[in-house]
């Protein structure tokens, strides 16, 4: 082989195998999700499919001629552009130095052969990811085993786990500043819901001075929340609110209902709160919420809503924006409760609760109100962030891409009411554009082709005094 033909097979198979695996990373290392529910699907065929089938159909100088002049450049480009970059954490060191290595014992392997001359991106790739994965499966058992060590020598630990279809996060944020209070709490950082997450958590980061381990439960399919529940095994669990957020995986409501049911597997459960939602019978061990809920107030101020415990009517404020927080923070409540802290310890510490990151986050910066509820993707939350946004006086700006993991009927809901409040709606991505399109005025609508630009079009559409809200985008330059 010609050392430039070398050089140039070493620099395709990294370059595609960078892009698979912060795709990989992505999506939690599910290589059907990656296929099936990528958010920019022509990105596969851009960045991956054309350079490898052209590898293989063209001359090695023509294909040369597209990888240095265009491909090279364009996913370079691509790469600095992103929002989300690669990190490098051990697995994905060994994805690279794996694929390397053999990528240079192949091309070793081939260099007295022309017929295996285009074997040094095909079979590394395949052989990478084989391995890495059978490693990582190895790696996780034992990992997985320390871990249920560590948490069966801490007898005293209390182990709350919370799921939901969404809240969840929320639900753990708001219980832990709660608990904090009273007791050494720990939670789970940021989204950390798999079973792999936990496994990491409870290995490396949780602490030994603990009193109270709180632990958030998310899944994909039936049977993730009793893989979670068995591991943890928690005295007390939540059921937050349940609907049909990513009903695309679990296909009906029914196997979403009975997918979060499955925390109550736990063998150590003592107690569990169960949102309305969910169909379950009376229990002893069970506590259906909200009880009688009424929401007195909700705006840009916060929230203040009643609920009733044991027979009696109690009044509960917070600086937190959203109606749908009140179910959120009737969990804490409760919870919180049946831990020994008073209601009045309660209220006491609701007075100073800090909002979750990028959920109805409020944040003043160059005299606007900026909402940011980038991570909030379900209709439901998205509608309360623009109904609280109506309240502001001045001119109100969104940008958002729409629901991402929803119905086309939902968009519609969704652009129909920013089409009411907001003066400015600028659009992102790609995904729901034309059907957020036939359902906003025209002259209001800005499309967004690259977020690079998001800071300029703000400065150049808005001003001191405008209320700005992401939804379901996050406002990456505050």
């Amino acid at each position: 082989m010609e050392y430039i033909n070398i050089i140039t097979i070493i620099l395709l198979t990294m370059i595609l195998g960078w892009y698979l695996i912060t795709n990989l990373q992505w999506y939690n290392y599910q290589i059907q999700r990656v296929v099936t529910k990528h958010h920019k699907k022509q990105w596969h065929l851009f960045y991956f499919i054309v350079p490898f089938t052209l590898y293989y159909f063209l001359d090695n100088a023509y294909f040369q001629i597209y990888f240095y002049i265009i491909h090279l450049p364009a996913f370079l480009y691509w790469y600095m552009k992103l929002d989300r970059k690669l990190v490098f954490t051990m697995r994905v060191k060994r994805f690279l130095a794996i694929l390397l290595f053999i990528t240079l014992a192949v091309l070793v392997l081939c260099l007295s052969s022309q017929s295996c001359e285009k074997a040094g991106v095909l079979i590394p790739l395949l052989f990478t990811y084989a391995i890495t994965t059978a490693l990582e499966l190895i790696f996780l058992q034992r990992f997985k085993a320390q871990a249920k060590e560590k948490l069966k020598a801490r007898k005293d630990l209390k182990v709350i786990a919370i799921t939901a279809s969404f809240g969840k996060t929320s639900i753990k944020n708001y219980l832990h500043q709660v608990l904090s209070e009273k007791f050494k709490t720990y939670m789970t950082p940021r989204s950390v819901n798999t079973i792999n997450g936990l496994i990491k958590d409870v290995n490396v980061d949780l602490p030994n001075n603990i009193d109270i381990y709180i632990a958030e439960a998310g899944a994909r399919k039936v049977g993730d929340i009793a893989t979670i529940s068995k591991f943890l095994e928690p005295q007390y669990a939540i059921i937050g609110s349940v609907g049909e957020q990513h009903i695309e995986y679990f296909k009906t409501l029914d196997n979403i209902i009975y997918t979060k049911m499955e925390l109550l597997e736990s063998p150590r459960l003592a107690h569990g709160f169960v949102h309305d939602s969910v169909p379950i019978l009376d229990y002893d061990t069970i506590t259906k919420f909200p009880n009688n809920l009424k929401v007195l107030k909700s705006d840009l101020d916060g929230i203040e809503f009643s609920i009733d415990i044991e027979e009696k009517t109690e009044i509960f404020k917070a600086p937190i924006l959203g109606s749908f927080n009140a179910i959120n923070l009737c969990a804490v409540i409760l919870m919180a409760h049946k831990l020994g802290m008073s209601i009045d310890q309660i209220k006491k510490a609701f007075y100073s609760l800090k909002a979750v990151d990028h959920r109805l986050q409020k944040i003043e910066a160059g005299g606007k109100i900026i909402l940011d509820d980038s991570f909030n993707g379900n209709l439901e939350g998205m509608l309360e962030a623009v109904q609280i946004s109506s309240t502001h006086k001045g001119r109100k700006v969104i940008i958002t891409p729409g629901l991402v993991e929803s119905t086309d009927e939902a968009n519609t809901t969704f652009a129909k009411a920013v089409d009411e409040t907001f003066d400015i709606v600028i659009l992102t991505g790609s995904l729901n554009i034309d059907i957020l399109s036939q359902n906003i005025s025209n002259n209001k609508i800005i499309i967004l082709k690259d977020k690079a630009n998001m800071e300029d079009i703000l400065s150049e559409h808005t001003q001191a005094g405008d209320l700005i809200l992401f939804a379901n985008d996050a406002p990456n330059f505050i």
